[in-house]
């Protein structure tokens, strides 16, 4: 055990103790976060325009600030962007974190200097919380993988854009550098499988102890390396301890990781998100990941089920409830006020509070008033797979409106790495999984006005050839579960295995 890994163990308990105080302090911490971003913000164009200087309770702020999205702020971004201070936030963003896109094409997110360290920390704490929880710090003493955005930086009047992944690259902290890969000029490699190619060949020899990234593009590097060597990751890396991922619901795609693998590994789960850094998973015996109360976000909710509704309910920490799906609205120390940033989440516990994602409150399908959310689109497959040896890569699903016979039906488009031997009683499963969860597409089936659910196998690396062909090829860019729309459906017909 080096020194390094010896002391981390004190001071990830140090952490874990300190970041437990505010957790344990939930509603006080949120309150003093909501007094601290209305005092800081009142002199900014948006504070003047919302009357912060008036602002001294919740109830007052909902008042004056509505929800909104990125197009009801992009006015002042806007403005930033033609070389305003002072307006969402004081002073200038340090960075504008690009994410792709609303109607307006592109979103330019602000991170600013008070923002962009709880980005660092949290992803710091998400490791330190294992190394405490395991007591058990040698993979600092190897090498450390994070598949990542280019950090190559534009400039734009003046202000410096990139990928958020990309961004965070320039902080990486001085005690881990030595360990992490890939190196920089890999890292700024653009075209995504140039990039993989170049890490296998910088990493197959390397002692690989931590590897983190979206399932998707860390599943492409997997492969690639066990193509090359013949071998399960285990053996490629004896010493990997532990995958991280954020930005999907990991269940799906489990299976598969661990034949490439090829052994029991642990996994950490972390909510980030250019808006800000959510939450992580704080524990390996507990489900969901800890709030980040005290990150300089102030969290609201809103029901999933009113979100659309003339007047839904709004409502800060203290009022809400387990097994209810919400939809996640920010304020934070980058400027951000009422923002839905889209995604909607379920509370795993109240003391503390963690949470779940469990999808996208514009990825739905509801074609005939069914209400499928993602959460119930991805327990069906698992369901489906659970027990078995079908591992899939990939997968999405539409509402297929007119077919050209029958009744109308959800059409599932997967990616089979180890196929069902019964397709049709593998749909079964899934069908009596989606009827279990959602009364709705259990009373359309009942009453006939839709069929049971189809599947379409795409192709190996259909997915993959799909992501290139609408230019989003890797990188933190991730396939959609599920969409009211057949747009995704309509060029994956394309990629299908030939029936």
């Amino acid at each position: 055990m080096s020194i390094k890994s010896f002391l981390a163990i004190p001071f990830a308990k140090i952490i874990r103790k300190k970041a437990y105080k505010w957790a344990n302090n939930p509603l006080e911490t949120q309150e003093k976060v909501l007094q601290k971003l209305v005092k800081t913000a009142k002199n900014t164009v948006f504070g003047k325009d919302h009357d912060f200087e008036n602002i001294k309770t919740y109830s007052d702020f909902k008042k004056r600030v509505q929800v909104t999205d990125y197009e009801g702020l992009k006015p002042y971004i806007d403005s930033i962007f033609a070389g305003k201070s002072d307006v969402l936030w004081p002073g200038k963003p340090l960075y504008f974190a690009k994410t792709s896109g609303t109607t307006s094409g592109a979103k330019y997110i602000p991170l600013t200097k008070e923002s962009m360290p709880t980005h660092i920390e949290a992803a710091r704490n998400a490791l330190l919380f294992y190394i405490a929880e395991k007591n058990d710090a040698s993979f600092v003493d190897g090498k450390m993988i994070f598949l990542q955005g280019s950090p190559i930086l534009q400039e734009k009047n003046g202000l410096k854009l990139g990928r958020l992944s990309g961004i965070v690259a320039h902080f990486v902290p001085k005690y881990l550098q030595k360990n992490r890969l890939p190196s920089w000029e890999i890292n700024c490699i653009e075209d995504w499988e140039t990039k993989v190619n170049a890490i296998v060949e910088e990493t197959v020899q390397e002692d690989m102890r931590v590897i983190s990234g979206i399932p998707s593009w860390v599943q492409m590097y997997f492969e690639k390396l066990v193509e090359k060597t013949k071998k399960p990751i285990a053996e490629i890396f004896p010493n990997f301890h532990f995958f991280i991922y954020g930005g999907v619901n990991f269940e799906p795609y489990k299976n598969k990781f661990e034949s490439l693998i090829g052994k029991k590994v642990d996994y950490i789960e972390l909510y980030p998100a250019s808006e800000g850094f959510i939450a992580y998973q704080d524990s390996q015996a507990e489900k969901g990941m800890l709030l980040q109360l005290n990150s300089g976000i102030f969290y609201e909710f809103i029901p999933a089920s009113e979100f659309f509704d003339e007047n839904p309910t709004r409502i800060s920490l203290k009022d809400v409830k387990m097994g209810e799906n919400y939809v996640l609205i920010l304020n934070t120390s980058a400027g951000l006020w009422g923002y839905n940033i889209g995604d909607t989440v379920e509370f795993t516990s109240l003391n503390p509070y963690r949470i779940k994602v469990t999808g996208r409150i514009k990825h739905f399908i509801s074609a005939f008033g069914e209400h499928v959310i993602g959460k119930e689109v991805e327990k069906a497959l698992n369901d489906a797979i659970s027990g078995t040896k079908i591992t899939i890569s990939e997968f999405t699903v539409a509402p297929q409106v007119n077919p050209k016979s029958g009744l109308p039906y959800h059409e599932w488009f997967i990616e089979f790495e180890n196929e069902p031997e019964d397709l049709e009683a593998f749909a079964s499963k899934i069908n009596a999984s989606m009827q279990a969860q959602n009364i709705y597409y259990f009373d359309l089936i009942e009453g006939k006005v839709l069929r049971s659910l189809v599947i379409r196998k795409v192709k190996k690396g259909g997915f993959h050839e799909y992501m290139k062909s609408i230019g989003k090829f890797g990188g933190q860019n991730k396939i959609p579960q599920l969409a009211d729309h057949r747009k995704i459906a309509e060029v994956l017909e394309y990629f299908l295995v030939e029936e």
